[in-house]
């Protein structure tokens, strides 16, 4: 660990690989890399800390340490959403949105409600449900769109299965959502389906068209 002490310090922790940054946290490179063949930095936040302890030599201090340190990564991350003000992209809306779900091992739904110019004036959980879906009450949505006087809402969930694909259920929810917002002049603009690795937008692929 000396080592990698003072590697950190003549480069800087950008110059240590996952495993060194791993085995830093842990105190044990053997472990970090036995971490690693199992799982990867993608999957690594959502395992349970009793499974990671089921690696070699780590007991529950150790299986600690990552848990909070994987959780303290996400909280930076998701305060860093707030840089983003306004939403006029798909790009735009995945870098607020990303920092929210990552790292979630159940499906939840938010709210991104903006103004006609693409300000974002509020992001807002409207649901959180099982491993397989979330049930959103179209009521809850609107009821903060007309408090804000928002002229645009972008809608977010989503897939722990790591498949972007919307369900059935998913753009069922999306035309009555939209019908919905339309009763107040209000644009649904997106639904957006993210997981660990990949995106969906119903714009980008044409079913708000329909």
């Amino acid at each position: 660990m000396r080592e990698l002490h003072e590697k950190i310090a003549l480069h800087g922790a950008t110059s240590l690989t996952d495993s060194e940054l791993l085995g830093i946290i842990i105190d044990s490179q053997s472990i970090a890399e036995n971490i690693l063949e199992q799982c990867t930095l993608k999957t690594l936040p959502i395992e349970e800390v009793s499974r990671l302890r089921m690696s070699a030599g780590m007991g529950l201090a150790k299986a600690a340490k990552i848990a909070a340190s994987v959780e303290l990564a996400r909280r930076i991350a998701k305060s860093k959403t707030d840089v983003v003000d306004h939403i006029q992209s798909l790009e735009a809306a995945e870098k607020l949105l990303r920092p929210i779900f990552d790292g979630l091992d159940h499906e939840e739904c938010w709210a991104v409600y903006l103004t006609n110019s693409g300000r974002v004036l509020d992001k807002m959980r409207i649901s959180q449900g099982g491993v397989r879906a979330t049930t959103v009450d179209n009521k809850i949505i609107i009821k903060r769109a007309i408090e804000l006087l928002a002229t645009q809402i972008i809608i977010a969930h989503n897939h722990p299965s790591d498949c972007p694909e919307p369900s059935h259920a998913d753009i069922s929810m999306t035309y009555s959502i939209r019908s919905a917002a339309e009763m107040f002049d209000i644009i649904l603009l997106d639904h957006i389906i993210l997981t660990q690795t990949d995106s969906y937008s119903f714009k980008k692929f044409g079913l708000l068209d329909r």
